[in-house]
């Protein structure tokens, strides 16, 4: 049973791979929505530890494989709950156009956020590099990028 956290810039594709391994059969969850995360004042987005404490101690007990995607604060506290921490990266212009095109997620259109990109990617992402137990570069097909996430999870509980 393997637990893996997928984490990267807007735009690397955690969600794509996400839904193509939710289709798969493997227990997914996006942390970047919902009662998983928590706006702190004059901080960044921080999840909400008890709820993934609840998520992770579930999930040791199932034996089945979980991948969790997300990038926030507070992030590393949880690495030594996952068997694998997964980079998915791409270059600035990629992950830009990446946003600009997509129709299932706002963030990323406006001037402000597109700079916030920038700046993330510049000063957030050697950060997840340096800590990162897989790096996965997603202009590789997504097809290839989701093999890839499958190989570290094993077998999906539900085919």
């Amino acid at each position: 049973m393997a637990r893996i956290l997928v984490t990267g810039m807007s735009g690397a594709g955690k969600s794509s791979a996400l839904n193509a391994l939710g289709a798969r059969g493997y227990r997914v969850v996006d942390t970047d929505y919902g009662e998983w995360i928590e706006d702190v004042p004059g901080r960044e987005r921080v999840w909400r530890e008890e709820e993934m404490e609840a998520l992770l101690r579930a999930h040791e007990q199932s034996g089945e494989p979980l991948i969790v995607a997300g990038t926030v604060r507070n992030q590393g506290r949880f690495y030594p709950r996952f068997d694998h921490v997964v980079l998915l990266t791409a270059p600035l212009p990629v992950l830009l156009d990446r946003v600009a095109r997509r129709t299932d997620n706002g963030f990323g259109k406006g001037d402000g956020e597109r700079a916030r990109i920038a700046a993330d990617t510049a000063e957030v992402e050697p950060l997840l590099r340096a800590s990162a137990s897989v790096v996965i570069d997603t202009r590789e097909p997504l097809s290839a990028v989701v093999e890839r996430l499958a190989a570290l999870a094993g077998p999906p509980p539900h085919p």
